[in-house]
């Protein structure tokens, strides 16, 4: 390089500026290599002498704990002293472990980290069983009727003979449904039409039309069954209101998806009294989930076709009714159970 940059120079200045920044990049390179290998011997002198004061540190430690002048009290396992053998033979204090009888296993005995959750998941299949058995029911079904005031105690399904006394009677159960027709700007708002309810027997008891509070965009026919011509003669809503709450009021209410029921009536029920057959759990199961439609409890559970076309609240409440009684048991069941009450066997 130098000898090309010396017959350089010879050819005039810029060939001596050439070989002067030359050396000067050699020179400025040799310096940063001359601090780069004091400062790797230094950090590697560093790291030498930290290693070297942790090996000591943990090899004094070591002998300081074999040391036996170290250790003065050391006391030998499993022998006792004299004085606490003497107390042990005193009667303040027994050595008697109390040995507590072994726990035959069974099947309902669950042990581990997850036997909660094994026990409860065991509890909730017994409950399945028992109410797959219950939902096993014929087109006949058949009803023992108690005026005893304990639900669960009263065998609820349809007899064959009813006495001419229980006819059109309020009972203990009472099933409603209501038809709706849409209101509001596009008639997707719900307005009270017609409100039907059932005894326990499935004989009706209440069936009114109502007259209508707004304008009416939607009559829903093909669905609801409500035409013009029912509500011009139609009861009053607060007369209809009225009349529900006084039926209902301290009764135990059956229905399906009851909540809407409810709300187009503007009334309220305790939710202990309420027994909604779109939220119990083993109805939920048919549908794998989902909130089932009263058309398919009735034709899975009871066999029978309802809705074809025009719905019918009377039709509609005597199946909920009937969905109701062939399990009135095991729901009273797992209701007292929720509230933390058992029917002692």
């Amino acid at each position: 390089m130098r000898e090309v940059c010396q017959k350089k120079m010879s050819n005039g200045y810029s060939g001596n500026i050439i070989y002067l920044l030359l050396i000067i990049v050699e020179f400025l390179l040799k310096i940063i290599f001359g601090v780069s290998n004091t400062l790797l011997v230094g950090l590697e002198l560093i790291l030498k002498s930290l290693c070297n004061v942790n090996m000591t540190e943990t090899a004094k430690k070591s002998k300081r704990a074999n040391d036996p002048s170290n250790n003065q009290t050391i006391a030998n396992r499993g022998l006792i002293s004299a004085n606490w053998q003497k107390l042990l033979s005193s009667n303040l204090i027994s050595d008697k472990k109390i040995e507590k009888p072994l726990q035959e296993n069974s099947k309902d005995h669950f042990t581990g980290t997850f036997r909660r959750a094994r026990k409860k998941k065991a509890k909730a299949q017994v409950l399945v069983r028992n109410e797959l058995k219950t939902l096993d029911i014929t087109k006949e079904t058949k009803v023992k009727a108690n005026n005893s005031d304990n639900i669960a105690d009263v065998e609820l399904t349809v007899p064959k003979k009813q006495d001419n006394n229980s006819k059109n009677k309020l009972t203990k159960f009472i099933a409603i449904d209501c038809e709706m027709v849409g209101i509001g700007y596009d008639g997707s708002d719900h307005m009270l039409a017609r409100v039907s309810l059932v005894n326990k027997f499935g004989d009706c008891i209440y069936d009114k039309f109502v007259k209508p509070r707004e304008e009416i965009i939607d009559y829903r026919t093909s669905v609801s069954g409500i035409r013009k011509e029912d509500l011009i003669n139609g009861e009053d809503f607060a007369k209809v209101q009225k009349d529900v709450a006084d039926m209902i009021r301290g009764k135990i209410l059956v229905g399906h998806s009851l909540k809407h029921d409810l709300s187009v009536l503007f009334l309220s029920h305790p939710k202990r009294s309420i027994r909604d057959t779109s939220r119990y759990k083993p109805f939920r199961k048919i549908t794998k989930g989902s909130t089932p439609s009263l058309k398919r409890l009735a034709k899975d559970i009871l066999g029978i076709e309802i809705q074809h076309g025009e719905h019918s609240s009377v039709e509609d409440a005597r199946a909920a009714m009937q969905l109701y009684c062939t399990v009135a048991k095991d729901w009273e069941r797992m209701n007292s159970e929720k509230r933390g009450y058992r029917k002692e066997a």
